[in-house]
């Protein structure tokens, strides 16, 4: 114990994991200034901190427990903690007690959500997350708030507090679900892609720049969304990839039966 406790920290990951929380921090401070838009904006910026910190950690071979749950700790601040109160000052406050219930249910689920991460990690698929990471769920909540002030201007009486209130409830239970999220960590860039993904890529980029706050709403919308579709439509891809093996196997014997009567012959 004395001779693990003599090696340390590893320092470069566990600082992006500050930054990170520092940054859910900054979304707190900005809510309680009534900063909405800074507010969404740190924790869209958390989330990016939060993605570098475990690349930067298996890129420079810096992997450790304690990295792990560090990074669990900030995850709650930034991506519970939050938008939980951005989600409950912008719009919730209208519900009263049903609104910071709403709110609190989301942190709670959040932390749930990140617990059974920890306790699982190692043990299922890396290819998915089960359930709906949290990063993801709270920058839908920042998007939306982003979207509004500069698209939509929902009405704040009515629409604004019941969309919030539908959405954190929705996010709630998909972060404590058991449905599948991909977790796209088998895409590596650095191998050779078709020449069309470079023009999707492109695509893609000039949309950004031209609708950041919407592109940015309909990329972790859709991302929410995915694990449900595909839950959706897995029995008809399984039915799809049954019917194709049948198929297979059925060539397989016509080809084996054209090979015994050519011998026969």
């Amino acid at each position: 114990m004395r001779e693990k406790a003599r090696k340390g920290i590893y320092i470069i990951p566990n600082l992006f994991t500050t930054a990170n929380m520092f940054s859910g921090f900054y979304a707190i401070i900005a809510t309680f200034n009534e900063d909405y838009f800074i507010a969404a904006i740190a924790i869209l910026i958390a989330t990016i901190f939060d993605n570098l910190d475990g690349k930067v950690a298996r890129l420079t071979k810096a992997t450790s427990r304690f990295g792990v749950e560090y990074d669990s700790l900030a995850d709650l601040i930034s991506f519970g903690l939050a938008p939980g109160l951005l989600a409950f000052s912008w719009a919730l406050n209208a519900y009263g007690r049903i609104g910071w219930v709403a709110a609190f249910l989301f942190v709670a689920c959040g932390a749930l959500r990140l617990a059974r991460f920890n306790v699982l990690v190692g043990t299922v698929d890396s290819k998915y997350f089960l359930g709906l990471p949290i990063p993801a769920a709270a920058s839908l909540v920042a998007t939306t708030i982003l979207l509004d002030q500069h698209f939509l201007d929902m009405d704040k009486e009515i629409i604004r507090p019941l969309v919030i209130l539908i959405m954190t409830y929705t996010l709630a239970f998909l972060m404590v679900s058991n449905i599948k999220y991909r977790s796209f960590k088998e895409f590596n860039l650095r191998e050779r892609k078709p020449f069309r993904v470079l023009v999707a890529a492109i695509l893609i980029l000039v949309l950004f720049a031209a609708e950041p706050y919407l592109m940015l709403f309909l990329f972790f919308a859709v991302y929410a969304s995915s694990g449900i579709i595909e839950l959706m439509l897995s029995p008809l891809l399984k039915a799809s990839a049954a019917g194709q093996q049948k198929i297979e196997e059925e060539e397989d014997l016509e080809d084996r039966e054209i090979i015994l009567n050519k011998e026969k012959l």
